[in-house]
Order: structure tokens, then sequence, then C-alpha cells
């Protein structure tokens, strides 16, 4: 009988302050852009639990995973988000590029395969998002075939986006780029390697989460 009044009681309160629940955020971009850094950095803050592991060999991140559930306060507001983290999207997988990073061949050749149908599951996976983080490398060329296809992919199926620019800690890194090359999405810049401007993240995210 508790928990049913204190479930009424919750969806009264979201009602009132106009609260969604557990509104699905898909974290997109290439490989080792930091989506999973990023999306480890927010479910330990709020949950006190990772998503994923992480490393510097491309697409170790082979399965969508998520976490539900994932309330963040900011500013005295509160949403409840399921976090899903995605493989990185690439346009072309070769073996072969695994091995100079010491993956033996066997090993490299699934690490391929298992990439390709993660990038495939990932694709539709955005069919069930309600809106999309794109995390990329702000150090890299953000005209890329990749990012391209990303993209492409966002504004065919209208879904909100909001585009982090990854990695400002870097010397190379060039937020402005990334805004010539997005001016339809709000660009916001963060390193989630060391924690920098997530109270910025944090408000774009609850803009973004108002589009929906």
């Amino acid at each position: 009988m508790i928990r049913i009044i204190r479930n009424f009681s919750r969806r009264i309160i979201a009602s009132l302050f106009n609260r969604k629940e557990n509104i699905k955020i898909g974290f997109y971009g290439p490989p080792n852009s930091g989506k999973t850094t990023l999306a480890n950095l927010i479910c330990r803050d709020w949950t006190g639990q990772e998503i994923g592991t992480t490393s510097n060999v491309p697409h170790e991140t082979r399965e969508v995973q998520f976490k539900e559930k994932v309330e963040i306060t900011h500013k005295g507001k509160v949403l409840t988000f399921k976090i899903v983290d995605t493989p990185g999207i690439a346009t072309k997988i070769d073996y072969e590029d695994f091995l100079r990073f010491g993956l033996k061949k066997n090993e490299a050749k699934k690490r391929a395969k298992e990439a390709t149908q993660g990038i495939i599951e990932s694709i539709k996976w955005l069919n069930d998002m309600d809106a999309v983080v794109v995390v990329l490398d702000s150090a890299e060329n953000p005209y890329s075939q990749v990012n391209i296809t990303i993209i492409g992919n966002l504004v065919a199926r209208k879904i909100p986006v909001l585009v982090v620019a990854n990695k400002i800690d870097l010397k190379k890194s060039n937020i402005k780029r990334l805004q010539a090359a997005f001016p339809e999405y709000e660009v916001v810049g963060i390193s989630a390697r060391d924690s920098s401007n997530m109270d910025e993240f944090y408000e774009s995210l609850f803009r973004l989460a108002k589009k929906i």
C-alpha cells in the first residue's frame, strides 16, 4: 500500500511540474569519440555505477548497453533518463586496422565482425530514441563521412539532437569548427575524461529534453 501511494504521488508531482519519466537518450558518434566515457561519467555521478568499459582500441563497445532510470537533478529540476550507449558508427571496418593495436588475427576478425553487427544494432535503436547526444572529438575534422551518415540518419527521423564537442582538453580542440559544421544544432564543449564543463552539458541536456 505504501509503495502504491508513493508511485501515485510521484506521478502527481511529475504531472504538476511537467516532468518526463525515463526519457530515452542515445549516445551516438564515431569510435573513440568518448561516448562511453561520457555515459560512464553521468551514470557514475547519479547512480554510482558505470555503464561499460573503455579502451584505446576502436570499437571497444560493440553492443548497445543502457542504464535505466538515471535520475538527474539540475538547478532544482529533476528528469529521469534511460541512458543508451551505442557502438561507434563507422562507414568501413577492416580487421587489419585492429592488428596495429596488438590484437591477433583471429581476435581482430572477431572484433571487426562484432563491430559491424553493433553498428547495425545502433541504427535500429534510433527508432526507439526520444533524443540523441552526438559525441564528437573536437580535435578531429567534423566534415567526415561518418558524421554525415550519423546526422543524416537523425535528420531523416526528426530526432532532437545535442552535439557534444568532447576532448576540449586537447590542444587541437576546435569547438567553433563543430559549430560551423552543425549550425542547426546546439554544440556544447566538454572533456568527459576530466569532467570539464559538465554543468554546461547538463544545462544543454535539459534544454534538449524540452524539445521532446
